[in-house]
């Protein structure tokens, strides 16, 4: 039996497992199992690792993505670039990372937005998710802006978006965890107002199926995507990486 597993904290509301113990069933894969290991401390993954030794292939989320790093026997470029891991390959012992978060965000960006070639991006946040999303526009060659409650260096506050950047900016992404359940009347306090139907909202968040985020933007006419397709495409992802 090959073990695979998903580490975090907390996972009370965790999409991996439902959706990889449904694909196991879907594609009759008989030889795996996908399990929740919640680690408070990431200090305790080397235990996890001994005590299942068929374990072949773990998912990472909050909080461990960046600090998982530091217990891996390798790391794959992209995902050194961006700094955060969201897949281990486990093989003899050997841990390798990888961010096939940011495959997923790409590929479904691909899906929402076809005028990739004319648009301009901000960015809602700049933690981990943040990180992979950036690295996805970098490949595909759309400009961006970082917005944060903190702005340091380049990036800009919530409170100077302005109705000309606004106007400038028209692919939007939600990377903060606002108006995730059971938060789900909150939501990035941006302008929306000036939003049009010619922009687009990208929300990294999945559950509820449309965040106030989204709500707010199809009011004003705008195209919206919730996180669904990303979190499936990355873990089509993690599972090519795992049987590769």
């Amino acid at each position: 039996m090959r073990r695979f597993g998903l580490i975090g904290y907390p996972l009370g509301h965790s999409f991996s497992r439902k959706y990889f113990t449904a694909k196991f069933q879907r594609e009759g894969i008989t030889d795996a199992v996908y399990e929740l290991f919640e680690l408070k401390n990431l200090e305790d993954f080397p235990a996890l690792l001994a005590q299942y030794p068929d374990m072949v292939g773990l998912s990472v989320t909050i909080p461990h993505k960046q600090n998982i790093i530091q217990f891996l026997d390798e790391i794959d470029p992209v995902a050194a670039r961006i700094g955060a891991v969201n897949t281990v390959k486990i093989t003899n012992g050997k841990c390798t990372g990888f961010n096939t978060d940011y495959i997923g965000f790409r590929d479904s960006l691909k899906n929402f937005c076809p005028e990739l070639t004319s648009v301009k991006a901000l960015i809602l946040g700049t933690g981990g998710a943040s990180k992979a999303v950036q690295a996805a526009l970098q490949e595909l060659h759309i400009p961006f802006k970082l917005v944060s409650r903190n702005p340091k260096n380049e990036e800009v506050s919530y409170k100077d978006l302005t109705p000309e950047m606004i106007e400038a900016h028209k692919l939007i992404i939600n990377t903060t965890p606002l108006g995730t359940f059971p938060n789900t009347e909150t939501c990035p306090e941006i302008p929306y107002e000036y939003l049009t139907t010619t922009h687009y909202l990208h929300d990294l968040v999945y559950n509820p199926e449309e965040t106030l985020f989204m709500k707010n933007g199809t009011e004003k006419g705008a195209k919206t995507k919730n996180g669904y397709e990303m979190l499936v495409l990355q873990a089509e992802a993690a599972w090519q990486i795992w049987n590769s």
